[in-house]
């Protein structure tokens, strides 16, 4: 089984900011691999699909942004998964618009989500996919910028990525991250 787990943050509020991108892209995944209704377990939203031989859990921490570690490892630890199984979708400021980009390893980069995933799993080595949401504007924090929804301008870049991103999800569930990273990066 593979796991992956979009970030963002639960609750109207944040739908259609830049944080939630990760949730974007699971919902777009749901419907494209016809994923079970979902279940709240694990902190979160879960739901299963099939993608060829692999079955696939789908997991939408509910737990806003900062705590999604939990959630990801009570189903990594539950499916007993191997850090290989599992992949973190987010957001990253630091990609312009639309930009995707896997990675086998490595830091949080400054993404709050995906760093408290690390430290609950204890290690570094956990694939990750971020999606570029751009720069945040001159005299914008990070945090304002992030949890701030896309412009209408935006919304058909958005549109495009996520697609494109639940199609970068399917190759590496089948093909995995090195072959992603050549295809995508």
């Amino acid at each position: 089984m593979k796991l992956v787990v979009g970030l963002g943050n639960p609750g109207g509020k944040y739908d259609g900011t830049r944080h939630n991108i990760g949730f974007l892209v699971l919902e777009e995944l749901s419907q494209r691999l016809r994923a079970a209704k979902p279940r709240n377990v694990f902190s979160g939203q879960a739901a299963e699909a099939s993608l060829g031989p692999e079955r696939v859990l789908l997991l939408r921490p509910q737990t806003y942004m900062n705590r999604s570690g939990a959630s990801a490892l009570a189903a990594k630890d539950f499916y007993k998964m191997e850090l290989a199984d599992v992949l973190v979708v987010c957001d990253d400021f630091n990609l312009p618009l639309g930009k995707v980009r896997f990675r086998a390893k490595g830091s949080a980069g400054g993404q709050k989500g995906l760093g408290d995933v690390i430290r609950c799993l204890g290690s570094e080595d956990v694939s990750r996919l971020r999606i570029g949401v751009g720069p945040p504007p001159e005299n914008w924090g990070p945090a304002d910028f992030v949890l701030a929804k896309f412009t209408r301008q935006e919304q058909g870049v958005v549109a495009d990525i996520v697609v494109r991103a639940a199609e970068a999800v399917e190759d590496w569930i089948g093909q995995g991250t090195d072959h992603c990273m050549n295809k995508y990066n």
